[in-house]
């Protein structure tokens, strides 16, 4: 059904950027953590067949002639029959060392293993009851509008409390659903501390479909800011090659000689001009680590509040103290960079309809903008 799958591939550094695009989680601790390093402690070492252990059972003296498929739904929770015969499908099914199908019947003392093509996740994923605020869902995806503060997955640092683990304890019920599995769920990221529209794929197929989709710039995502200073422009086209600071790993930066980093583009037009500060929808061409944030920065334009790029400070306006008072105040109002992934727009991995969604604007950016034109309403009396 998926012609294409192989793109991915292809281009796979160029992919991961989906599931890193704006994730401070995705940033923090990946150069001190050695994966390698730690998979090798606890056994996550590919054979020759280039396969890791996942499951090991061996069956009792007393066991009856059993499938395999039965055998081990009955020993794996949350397993479904089906998930174990496309596993046998796909020779991943092993007895005493051998490959074996489906409808191989176990027998006493019979050593049984699961294989698959990729380590298991160095992370146990704990299912926790985290309210999520579900924009739509069907057996194939579900779209998430995400609040600020919940950080997307677990990494360094964040190992509860994420929206993966939200997403576990959702579909908790759903058999087919690994969350360990990353042939499914999230096909792309937003940092912890900005809110919007995220699609989650619950099935292979989905992910896959949804993948190529962002891969080849057919999704259609538009995203709200506030940015410091007056946008001269009503409208603009930002590019320059993104990658990681050479002064600060922790943070991104634009390369203007097109020698490091990757090729990056955003649009973006003015909403509205509150005085000191600019409403802008920003349009991305490209999904970069912190994209809209490095950009917006690079022509002087930083996102209000944004503490990693500087945007918590008075970048614009006056020197008076009633001022520095109204600016903090604001920044108490919102305390995190004010970017919203507001529009999301792809086409249906299965029915191939094409969807669209909007957020509103949360009450923290509404209640942000409503200072601004009071401040500026004020000042023109």
């Amino acid at each position: 059904m998926y012609d294409n799958k192989e793109k991915i591939n292809e281009h796979e550094e160029d992919f991961d950027d989906l599931l890193n695009e704006d994730d401070d989680a995705a940033c923090e601790g990946q150069d001190e953590f050695d994966v390698e390093a730690f998979a090798g402690k606890v056994g996550q070492v590919a054979d020759e067949n280039g396969l890791y252990e996942h499951y090991r059972f061996v069956a009792d003296k007393g066991q009856k002639m059993l499938r395999i498929d039965k055998y081990l739904v009955n020993c794996i929770e949350g397993i479904s029959r089906n998930r174990v015969q496309n596993a046998a499908d796909a020779g991943y099914l092993y007895v005493n060392n051998v490959k074996v199908k489906s409808n191989y019947k176990v027998k006493p003392n019979d050593v049984v293993t699961v294989m698959m093509d990729r380590p298991r996740n160095v992370l146990e994923i704990i299912p926790e009851d985290i309210p999520l605020d579900i924009v739509y869902e069907d057996a194939d995806l579900l779209v998430v509008n995400k609040q600020p503060g919940l950080v997307v997955h677990p990494g360094h640092g964040n190992y509860h409390g994420t929206l993966v683990n939200a997403l576990a304890y959702h579909l908790k019920d759903n058999p087919d659903y690994d969350v360990a599995d990353p042939r499914m769920g999230l096909v792309h990221r937003i940092d912890k501390d900005t809110s919007g529209l995220l699609v989650v794929a619950k099935t292979p197929d989905a992910k896959t479909h949804l993948g190529l989709q962002f891969f080849n710039k057919t999704t259609k995502r538009k995203y709200t800011a506030v940015v410091w200073g007056t946008i001269t422009e009503d409208e603009g086209r930002i590019e320059g090659n993104i990658g990681r600071s050479l002064k600060d790993r922790m943070l991104m930066t634009v390369f203007p000689d097109g020698d490091n980093g990757k090729h990056a583009v955003t649009h973006y037009k003015v909403i509205e001009r509150l005085g000191y500060v600019t409403v802008v929808q920003c349009i991305l061409e490209t999904g970069r680590t912190h994209q809209i944030r490095v950009h917006m920065k690079h022509i002087g334009h930083t996102l209000f509040n944004d503490s990693r790029y500087g945007g918590d400070e008075v970048l614009k306006g006056t020197t008076f103290a009633k001022y520095k008072q109204f600016v903090k105040n604001c920044f108490d109002v919102c305390p995190r960079q004010a970017l919203h992934a507001q529009t999301l727009g792809f086409i249906h991995p299965r029915t191939g309809e094409e969807m669209f969604f909007e957020a509103p604007l949360p009450q923290d950016l509404i209640d942000l903008m409503d200072r601004w034109r009071s401040y500026i309403s004020n000042r023109e009396l």
